[in-house]
């Protein structure tokens, strides 16, 4: 299957899920005209969905995203998601729901495109269903890939371990033949197959865990720091909406400002978050983190003297 249907065929699953999930239950039928009425997925205008291929979807969808679509015959074989109150507590499916349910909205009405903005997400997108199939199996890929700070692409294997979006780019933290473990943007991935070689995951490894004190996706391997930084009462309530980091926690509030303390690496990525508040944020500690962020504001000032 080329990379182009195996992305159709991901988007066929989210587009499966998403309907029944909205629904609440939902017959065949009214499934089939859904599909039917659905002119961006449903290329070969199909009046319904084969049995078959409804099924290979449904099982797909359960060995990819853990969702158990189930069918309840009393309510005429209505299908539903069964296990549905989990999503609630999983990030990675509710974002999957969330987000990419708004797709379907556009298709089924090509108005709303010009109603309805999204920031841009590089190309990287079309590797994501062949790397999540990767994990799933336990395959080793071959990926050609282009560094920013390389002049030429290397091609080599590599044992992925987990997705992750930030920032509008999609990476991939594996394990290759060069190197220990480190991020791969997917939008610098120039070629991508799976290989004949399987792989072990650690049984420790667990993505949430690994990425729990980062902010970002460099410096990946660094311990983390505590952190205290004190906020305008003004500029404190989106942050405390808006969590800098999942460690976030208020230990001071008064009309003048908020003191918020985290557990972080001091990596780019959570000193381009604090910059990004200005003047209305201070750094309290580690004094070596306050010291380059006063460095750093004295630098970009003398570009404007």
């Amino acid at each position: 299957m080329s990379k182009l249907n195996t992305a159709l065929l991901f988007r066929c699953y989210i587009w499966l899920t998403e309907t029944i999930y909205s629904a609440g239950y939902i017959t065949r039928q009214e499934i089939d005209d859904k599909w039917a009425r659905n002119t961006t997925l449903n290329h070969h205008n199909e009046s319904h969905i084969p049995e078959r291929t409804f099924h290979n979807w449904k099982n797909a969808i359960q060995d990819l995203f853990q969702i158990i679509i189930a069918c309840d015959r009393s309510r005429g074989r209505a299908y539903y998601i069964e296990n549905k109150d989990d999503l609630k507590h999983d990030d990675v499916r509710a974002w999957m729901l969330n987000t990419l349910a708004v797709n379907t909205l556009i298709s089924d009405s090509q108005d709303l495109k010009r109603q309805i903005l999204f920031e841009k997400i590089p190309s990287g997108q079309l590797f994501l269903a062949p790397i999540i199939e990767a994990m799933r199996d336990k395959v080793v890929l071959k990926m050609t890939y282009q560094s920013f700070s390389k002049s030429h692409p290397s091609t080599f294997t590599v044992k992925p371990y987990c997705v992750k979006v930030y920032r509008q780019r999609w990476y991939m933290l594996g394990k290759s033949e060069l190197s220990e473990l480190r991020m791969y943007s997917l939008d610098r991935i120039a070629e991508l197959q799976p290989t004949e070689k399987h792989y072990r995951l650690p049984a420790n490894f667990d993505a949430e865990t690994y990425f729990a004190h980062l902010v970002g996706v460099s410096d990946i391997n660094r311990k983390p720091t505590v952190v205290t930084i004190r906020v305008n009462s003004e500029q404190a309530p989106y942050i405390r909406s808006l969590p800098i980091h999942d460690s976030q926690q208020e230990t001071e509030r008064n009309e003048e400002y908020s003191v918020f303390k985290y557990c972080v690496v001091l990596n780019y990525e959570f000193m381009q978050e604090l910059r990004a508040h200005g003047s209305t944020l201070q750094v309290l500690e580690p004094k070596k983190l306050a010291d380059k962020m006063k460095k750093d504001s004295v630098k970009v000032a003398k570009l404007y003297e």
